[in-house]
């Protein structure tokens, strides 16, 4: 019966990759780049290189674990294993709730971009679409999932690299402009690199962190690696200098080229960049490519959550039924469950379709930020359980080991104080709070009832 249950390794490499560029260089870029750009103004370049090397401390954090015991439930499995059981199931069930937020936030922004071309249709009926469509493709086997998701982000990534050699056109020779190269005063002429001083740029911090957002999932794709300890590496290793390079590269592109105080007020700051040049075809080419960058991130939330809650079910803090898995080898009963727990994007794009996104971004934050700092934790946990003897034998170690986790916990504490310290924000701190409370009461309530069950 065990078998049935069993997921299957069809990921390569080049699929882990895409993956978490994918889940990485999404909406978070294409829509939310905007906001973190009205917060600071060019200083969010370097809020995005401090946000990055934080990412990629997590991320070899996660390898270090990953590699050693390559498991579907991840850093679920790890926080149980180094932290204690509650703390698994804490960190397992807010995971599910930052990918489920982030995936409404995905799912939002798609239903924005189809808006740009279909005005009259009202943004729900997308929303609705985009949630059956790649609920389809979930329940297919991982490898054609990881196939569609590899071409996803790559259409995303070569746009990416094709805006940035076009903007640098714009900026040292003035392609586009009439021959006049627009240069990058911009950065700095309309009230300086830190426009709205280092307040500003920290603000900012809150929505580069939720970009960078869905790089855990290269430790969850460990349980359907091929050779995870040849895979996991080279992914990680690759990713993190790329999202930098992409995020970096774009913004001081698109800030160069007109003022920040501009951008996003009109759309996507993508879309605006190439009507700079010109050529309006390119903007109806560049919406649909934003369309699959959204499509591919929502395909990587509902992986992300299927194989948590299996994993999660596996080890007995979720439901047994979760466990289920289809004859090709996916996790189905999450995936349905997560399609209709998405149907509440329909009823929010319903109701209020101009606040969803900037509201679910503060929250996705919060439940992100939980989630990273039980990586770390877990993986101080995983270190001091191996020992001094142990810790030599490590495949794939974290440079600086446990006090780069301790620095990068340090950051990520600094960053739930700014969403407590703003306004704006505060109220995401307080639902976080609860939704840690709730599940307290429910782990008690959970575990109860099974030891109930099991003396019975």
């Amino acid at each position: 019966m065990q078998k049935t249950n069993t997921l299957r390794r069809g990921l390569s490499t080049r699929h882990i990759r895409f993956m978490a560029l994918g889940s990485a260089i999404g909406t978070g870029l294409f829509y939310g780049s905007a906001d973190a750009i009205r917060m600071a103004g060019p200083s969010v370049l370097l809020a995005y290189i401090i946000g990055g090397a934080v990412a990629y401390i997590i991320m070899r954090a996660l390898g270090e674990m990953s590699v050693n015991n390559p498991n579907a439930g991840s850093f679920s499995r790890y926080a149980r294993d180094y932290l204690g059981p509650m703390a698994g199931y804490i960190t397992g069930w807010t995971y599910c709730f930052e990918i489920l937020i982030v995936a409404i936030a995905d799912v939002t922004a798609f239903g924005v971009y189809m808006g740009v071309w279909f005005p009259d249709v009202p943004h729900w009926i997308w929303v609705l679409s985009v949630v059956l469509i790649i609920g389809a493709i979930n329940m297919m086997s991982v490898k054609v999932f990881g196939e569609l998701e590899f071409w996803f982000s790559f259409f995303k990534v070569a746009t990416i690299v094709l805006m940035i050699l076009a903007g640098l056109g714009i900026i040292i020779w003035g392609i586009g402009n009439g021959g006049h190269p627009t240069g990058i005063s911009n950065l700095w002429s309309h009230g300086g690199f830190f426009a709205h001083g280092l307040t500003g740029m920290l603000l900012s911090l809150q929505m580069v962190m939720f970009a960078y957002g869905g790089i855990e999932i290269i430790g969850i794709t460990a349980g359907e690696a091929d050779k995870p300890e040849n895979t996991i590496p080279k992914a990680i290793n690759s990713v993190p200098w790329r999202i930098l390079v992409f995020y970096v590269g774009t913004l001081f592109v698109i800030m160069s080229i007109y003022p920040w105080d501009q951008v996003g007020t009109n759309g996507s700051p993508f879309v605006l960049t190439f009507q700079h040049l010109g050529v309006a075809a390119a903007a109806a080419v560049l919406n649909f490519v934003v369309i699959t960058a959204s499509l591919s991130a929502i395909n990587s939330d509902i992986f992300g959550v299927g194989r948590m809650l299996h994993g999660m079910a596996e080890q007995g803090d979720a439901p047994k039924m979760f466990t289920a898995v289809s004859k090709r080898g996916t996790p189905w009963l999450t995936v349905v469950v997560m399609m209709v727990a998405l149907l509440i994007a329909v009823l929010l794009n319903y109701l209020m379709p101009e606040k969803v996104f900037l509201v679910i971004a503060s929250l996705a934050t919060f439940a992100t930020v939980w989630v990273w700092i039980m990586i770390l934790l877990a993986q101080i946990g995983f270190r001091r359980k191996l020992g001094a003897e142990g810790r030599h034998q490590i495949r794939f170690p974290l440079p600086g080991g446990s006090v780069m986790s301790v620095i990068g916990i340090l950051f990520l504490v600094f960053i739930i104080a700014l969403i407590g310290y703003f306004p704006d924000t505060r109220l995401s701190l307080y639902a976080g709070a609860i939704w840690v409370v709730l599940l307290l009461v429910s782990y008690r309530l959970f575990k109860k009832k099974s030891h109930t069950s099991s003396q019975g």
